[in-house]
């Protein structure tokens, strides 16, 4: 198992600069101004990323995107602070960055942070199936999963805690501006009905055991780049990273097959490739541990069961983020069509998952 010395976020450098998000112009520039300052101003090129539903990003470089140096801008989304740990995030980049799994974490300023620009081009819903990628993906993730705890404690699991979280936040904002009744779904009409709700979830999975790894936690298609030359993908943005159930940072990212806009159940990946993405996953994960060199026909199904299990915690996560975001979010995105999409879904799937 990979593992590391870091016991704390190491020193990282914090410039005192709020970038606005509706002119980010002027702030970007004097990040740059620091951070790069051998760049001449009238070289300076923007190019803004928007592929994030809840950041601003921005590139900014002097030569050409995809050969220069790269300074990746992010600026965090209204009141996103409520609910994320500013300070794991930074801790997971630079983790994650000392094991080869992403991009080096250059500041952090008032509203957001700076970093390293991969190489490479995010996925499409297509390249997602293509074996060649997925098995990567696969790969990575094993990789990650076996980075070793950096604390002299057992990691413990952050589902329930950030879920309970997401929950409180519900409950406060229906207090101000009452949003559950346009979910149109009878079983999630309240907060009591998703607190019982939750409550059930949490102990029919606590029946069900999966380790408790570093996980990445919001794997969509958009947070994963491959870089066709070196063969391989990495994952990028690390908000909700952290120690986590293995079988829900899979099925996590098997959700999101169905896309985010417009979601599509049907584009769920079938069986054969869940399988086939499961006994490379397990290859990897068992020869890093040293434990074996491939997972068993038998260890492939009783995963296969698990994370179909844990795919309902991640319906219910999401679906109480949606909320949250449609009460505070400035991006346009109809994040109440969402959560009603993953709310459904969760009622459709739950005995039939929990049945197996």
């Amino acid at each position: 198992m990979e593992s590391t010395c870091t016991s704390e976020t190491k020193r990282l450098l914090h410039l005192k600069i709020t970038i606005k998000e509706e002119a980010p112009h002027n702030g970007v520039m004097e990040l740059l101004k620091i951070l790069r300052p051998q760049w001449r101003t009238e070289d300076i090129k923007m190019k803004v990323f928007t592929e994030g539903i809840t950041n601003q990003l921005m590139g900014c470089y002097t030569g050409c995107l995809w050969s220069s140096d790269v300074v990746l801008v992010r600026v965090y989304g209204n009141m996103t602070d409520l609910y994320l740990d500013r300070r794991k995030e930074m801790e997971m980049f630079q983790i994650l960055h000392e094991h080869g799994c992403g991009p080096k974490l250059y500041c952090s300023f008032e509203n957001g942070i700076c970093y390293e620009f991969l190489q490479g081009m995010v996925l499409d819903d297509t390249l997602l199936r293509e074996p060649i990628i997925y098995r990567l993906i696969a790969e990575e993730m094993a990789k990650i999963h076996t980075i070793q705890p950096w604390t002299s404690s057992p990691p413990q699991a952050v589902l329930w805690t950030k879920m309970s979280q997401f929950l409180q936040l519900v409950r406060d904002s229906e207090n101000k501006t009452p949003m559950l009744s346009s979910l149109c779904l009878p079983e999630a009409a309240s907060v009591e009905a998703l607190k019982s709700e939750m409550n059930e979830l949490k102990r029919r999975l606590g029946h069900v055991y999966s380790p408790t790894v570093l996980c990445h936690n919001d794997l969509l298609t958009k947070n994963i780049v491959y870089n066709d030359t070196k063969g391989s993908v990495k994952f990028i943005d690390y908000e909700y990273a952290d120690f986590n159930y293995q079988a829900f940072d899979i099925a996590n990212h098997f959700n999101e097959f169905a896309g985010l806009g417009d979601i599509d159940y049907s584009l769920y990946p079938s069986l054969e490739l869940q399988q086939d993405w499961l006994t490379t996953y397990l290859e990897h994960h068992k020869s890093r541990t040293g434990t074996a060199t491939s997972g068993s026909e038998r260890d492939v199904e009783n995963l296969y069961t698990t994370v179909c299990k844990y795919s309902l915690a991640s319906h219910f996560f999401w679906g109480l983020w949606a909320i949250i975001q449609a009460r505070y979010s400035t991006i346009d995105f109809d994040f109440i069509k969402y959560a009603r999409a993953r709310f459904k879904h969760y009622f459709e799937k739950k005995e039939e998952y929990f049945g197996m």
